[in-house]
Order: C-alpha cells, then sequence, then structure tokens
C-alpha cells in the first residue's frame, strides 16, 4: 500500500506473527517513469534488515526499458522476487498510462512482463497485479493469460475493475476465471474484511493464495486472527511511530502516517466510535497526537 506498507511498518508487523502467518510482503510500489533506478535506491526502498518472510520489490510503469532496468537493479537487491502493478487505479497512474491504464492493452502487459523476465532470468521471480478489467471483467481471462505469457511466475488478481476502484461490492467469479484460465498460481485479491475470509477465498475461488490490502491497515492481526487489547494496539501504532523516527522522520511525517492508519483503524477496539476517530483525525499538532498515542500504549 503506497504511503503504508513501508520497511518500518513491515518490521512492526512482522514482530508480531509468526513467519509461517505471512506468506510474503510487497513493498510500497516505485514509480518508474522514464528511467532506470539503480540498485542503492531499490535498496532503500526495500529496507536493509534481512526478513523472515520473502519481501518483493513492487514497479509500477509503462516505459518498458526503464521497468527492464529498474528489474536489473532489483536482480543486485537480493530481493525476494519482482511484482508489476497493473492495478493502481488512481488518476496519477492513468495519466502516466501506468498502473490499470495497461489493463486496455493486453498485449503491451504482456511484452512488460516478458521484458523483465528476460532480464531476471531463472534468478528472480516475476509476478504481476491486475485487476479484473479497466471499465468492466470481461477481458480477465485475456488479461490473466497476457502475464501468463510474458512469464509471470504468478497473478494475483484484485476482482473489482479499474471503474470500480475501492467500492464495497465484490465479485470473486471474476478470481475464479482467472484461476480457470492459467496453469500458474493465482492469488486472489479485494473484499476480505476478516481472518476467515482468507480460507474462504481459496475455497470458493480455486486461489492458491490470498493478498490483503485495506484490511491490514485496519487490523494487522488479521493474518493470524488474533483478537488483542486496545493498548496492544496502540502498542503497534507508537512502536510504528518509533520506528519512523529512527528512520529519520520528523514529527509531522510520522503523525501523517498514523493518521493513515487511524482512518481505518479497527484493531483492539482501539478507536470506540466515530467520534473518537473524528478526534484523532482532527488534532493538528503533530507533537500532541504522538504523546497521546504513546500514553495511551503506556495504559490502554
Amino acid at each position: 500500500m503506497e504511503g503504508v506498507t513501508d520497511p518500518c511498518y513491515r518490521a512492526v508487523l512482522l514482530a508480531r506473527h509468526q513467519a509461517e502467518d505471512l506468506g510474503g510482503a510487497c513493498t510500497e510500489f516505485l514509480r518508474v517513469v522514464d528511467h532506470a533506478y539503480r540498485p542503492d535506491q531499490v535498496r532503500k526502498h526495500l529496507g536493509q534488515d534481512e526478513s523472515p518472510i520473502p519481501v518483493g520489490v513492487q514497479l509500477m510503469g509503462s516505459h518498458e526499458s526503464a521497468l527492464a532496468g529498474t528489474a536489473e537493479s532489483v536482480l543486485e537487491t537480493g530481493a525476494a522476487f519482482l511484482d508489476l502493478n497493473f492495478g493502481c487505479p488512481t488518476k496519477g497512474a492513468l495519466k502516466g498510462c501506468a498502473g490499470s491504464a495497461l489493463l486496455r492493452e493486453p498485449k503491451r502487459l504482456e511484452s512488460i512482463v516478458r521484458a523483465c523476465v528476460q532480464v531476471c532470468g531463472t534468478d528472480l521471480p516475476v509476478t504481476a497485479k491486475i485487476r479484473a478489467g479497466f471499465d468492466d471483467a470481461e477481458s480477465v481471462e485475456e488479461l490473466a493469460r497476457a502475464a501468463e505469457a510474458g512469464g509471470a511466475s504468478l497473478l494475483t488478481v484484485h476482482c473489482r475493475t479499474r471503474s470500480e476502484r475501492y467500492t464495497p461490492e465484490v465479485d470473486w467469479t471474476r478470481i475464479t476465471r482467472a484461476v480457470e484460465a492459467v496453469d500458474i498460481p493465482v492469488c486472489g485479491n479485494g473484499g476480505v474484511q476478516v481472518h476467515a475470509d482468507l480460507e474462504r477465498m481459496r475455497s470458493v475461488t480455486g486461489c492458491a493464495y490470498v493478498m490483503v490490502g485495506h484490511a491490514a491497515l485496519a487490523d494487522p492481526w488479521i493474518f493470524s486472527g488474533q483478537e488483542v487489547t486496545a493498548q496492544a494496539a496502540a502498542e503497534f501504532l507508537h512502536e510504528y511511530s518509533l520506528a519512523l523516527e529512527s528512520a529519520g522522520a520528523g514529527p509531522r511525517k510520522r503523525a501523517a502516517r498514523l493518521k493513515q492508519l487511524l482512518k481505518v483503524w479497527s484493531a483492539g477496539r482501539l478507536i470506540t466510535d466515530a467520534a473518537d476517530r473524528k478526534s484523532w483525525m482532527a488534532e493538528r499538532e503533530p507533537e500532541r497526537l504522538l504523546v497521546a498515542m504513546e500514553a495511551r500504549a503506556a495504559c490502554g
């Protein structure tokens, strides 16, 4: 997730889970425009610490040679895999003909995957993430086959289309259609709200894996199903703030990152009601928000 799943967040998340709870993770996407990233730039994005789970670098862009050049840099970092994002529905991505914009061009999507696979060879698996389509889901099979034909080792399918963005309604049959269209493993995404949905999605769609995005920001314990206290939830957020501080983030950035989480947070019933959430979001002084969170972590 852009702006949240940075190395600091992943470190705090992993500290509270057994490795078997999490099959792997991706970095925030690197937006590749018209030039390749150097290995040191990718390494900073990936994080320096060793992880007990596979962590891949996610790229988003439409400039084939720049993406391939960045893939070569990813190869040098020791990342577990390279993920290509063809699912981002934001206006910025569409304006740059990246993300879900490429869902309108299956052949171009296939070509980009192939260019990165050719660079990475057998040393670095290349995966791809798509949505079920651009304005409709009629082409989900074609898109899935395009990623497979390009050489993707695994395909993640977000069951909403680009036009549906993050609407509450989901149609998991679109994931099933992708599963039946390709031979590579499919990872389902979209509409997972609670721990039980992880197994339910696999059972209903036949997908091999499940990716969790927004719901993991609301409750980082969704992967294990653990019920935590308000104090444990506050400790998570406070430790994330401290990790950001250690990485060089100032109070304003730390508070902004916490607000990104507090906007949707549900874990531990730390947020008691709409008025409580509003009070956290309305705090304009970064230091006061950070001190208040520290106090909640200390006493629950």
